[in-house]
């Protein structure tokens, strides 16, 4: 099992039309050979799995990939602490990771935004 990089763009919607390599996310997470998210091998290296989220025009937050009571996946941002800063992986569990998939992400402004997978690289 390995930990990957994994770089998330956002895709076109109606405020980006063309989509934007601008606002997204980066995020470490070990995989499956599958491309899903090996829930055992992150319990063995959570403090590993850390999240950036880059948006022109804010500053980067850094944080976390967290399971959340009942299964589903978070991005947790280590300066703002509370839970309801989360944001969720729509079905993170049942996505896989792999270039040119797309995944769904609900942000702090409860907004569901789609963003495309432009990278998955095996760390060394």
């Amino acid at each position: 099992m390995s930990l990957y990089k994994i770089r998330l763009e956002l895709a076109r919607d109606h405020d980006f039309p063309d989509g934007s390599s601008a606002h997204g996310y980066e995020f470490t997470a070990p995989l499956s050979d599958d491309g899903h998210i090996d829930h055992e091998a992150w319990k063995g290296l959570r403090d590993r799995c850390r999240v950036r989220r880059f948006w022109e025009g804010d500053d980067d937050e850094v944080g976390h990939l967290i399971r959340k009571p009942g299964g589903s996946w978070a991005l947790h941002y280590d300066l703002l602490g509370d839970a309801d800063d989360d944001e969720s992986g729509y079905r993170f569990g049942d996505h896989v990771f792999r270039q040119g998939e797309y995944v769904s992400i609900k942000e702090h402004d409860d907004q569901m935004r789609t963003f495309k997978v432009v990278m998955v690289q095996p760390l060394q």
